[in-house]
């Protein structure tokens, strides 16, 4: 069950990643755009480390402080609860 868990983990923030690169080539294209809803649901789905690392490696969403405070606060509570699972 454990592995199965690594491999969510892993494909979920690899999938953040890669949103925060789809998104930010669309926007220098001018094309249709990924939501920023859908940019949170995957970092809140257990993305948040690729979606903080995709915003700094492409410079996608810098400059919207609910990007910039909020994906590290979802990371902090996920964080949190894995802690707090752990115990029991």
């Amino acid at each position: 069950m454990q592995e199965y868990l690594y491999w969510y983990v892993a494909l979920i923030n690899s999938i953040g990643f890669s949103l925060m690169y789809i998104d930010k080539r669309r926007a220098i294209k001018k094309t249709w755009r990924i939501s920023e809803r859908q940019l949170f649901l995957a970092a809140l789905l257990g993305g948040s480390i690729g979606s903080i690392l995709g915003m700094y490696v492409f410079r996608h969403k810098t400059k919207h402080w609910y990007f910039v405070y909020g994906l590290p606060v979802l990371l902090i509570i996920q964080v949190i609860l894995i802690i707090l699972l752990k115990q029991y």
